[in-house]
């Protein structure tokens, strides 16, 4: 007696199933390889800050920035793409952005402001966790020119460049603690606001640029250089307050109308 058939899946020509393709186990090398050095910048942060070497651990979660810019560019030029690159990307934004700014800063500053330093530590890290969920839900539905809520690199900036500028000028802190601790609250709260901010995702590096914007990018390079830890902190502290007045101004201008 012959065996019966098996019997084909909706939308199978004449019974037959259709042949799956097999799944990749495989991960692209390379975008991955810049995730990793900005993840390992993160832990590094952590340990440079639970031992006390400020400087270093600050300038660790600025190289993390520029390795995280560099990992989702690398990944699109080579057309390398994949899911498990935009899990693995957040999880270690999480830590570089989230976790190692908060107690750097805690291990810094916050720590002596008692229970009300670690509650604004841990508003920074929820701000963080909250942002990059909410985030990797948007992606493709919102206008890529901006960015809803401060991007979690540029509040780690944020914090970070504050403490490098402190320690590289040795600044007594003291007397500022409770200010660092809601400075550091408000930029996690940012994070999580519907403040936008502008992405610089619509500028094409491959495209011409006026003169004048050529020479504001040189001049800007060049102050920097005088004193990385103030100037880098105030460019920083300046595109975060950006979210924030252009808000204002909007909202000012929509109630003039």
């Amino acid at each position: 007696m012959n065996e019966p058939q098996e019997q084909g899946k909706p939308g199978d020509k004449n019974g037959q199933q259709e042949s799956v393709k097999p799944r990749s186990r495989g991960i692209y090398l390379l975008p991955n390889l810049f995730t990793t050095g900005a993840l390992f910048c993160g832990f590094y942060a952590v340990v440079a800050g639970m031992n006390g070497v400020f400087d270093s651990a600050a300038i660790a979660i600025f190289v993390a920035m520029v390795l995280d810019g560099l990992d989702g560019r690398v990944a699109r030029l080579t057309n390398t793409q994949s899911a498990f690159g935009a899990e693995y990307d957040s999880l270690s934004d999480m830590v570089s952005f989230g976790v190692a700014p908060a107690l750097v800063t805690f291990s810094w500053a916050l720590s002596d402001a008692g229970k009300f330093g670690w509650f604004c530590a841990f508003i920074y890290v929820a701000g963080a966790a909250l942002r990059l969920a909410r985030f990797n839900t948007q992606i493709g539905s919102v206008d890529k020119r901006y960015f809803i809520g401060l991007p979690s690199p540029a509040a780690a900036a944020s914090v970070a460049g504050l403490v490098w500028a402190c320690v590289e000028f040795d600044v007594d802190v003291s007397s500022f603690i409770y200010v660092i601790a809601v400075y550091v609250a408000l930029v996690g709260i940012l994070m999580v606001s519907n403040v936008l901010y502008y992405s610089f995702k619509d500028v094409d590096p491959k495209g011409k640029i006026p003169f004048m914007i050529l020479l504001a990018i040189v001049l800007t390079i060049g102050v920097i250089s005088i004193s990385p830890p103030i100037f880098l902190w105030l460019l920083i502290l300046g595109y975060t307050l950006s979210g924030p007045v252009l808000w204002l101004l909007r909202k000012r201008k929509n109630i003039g109308v």
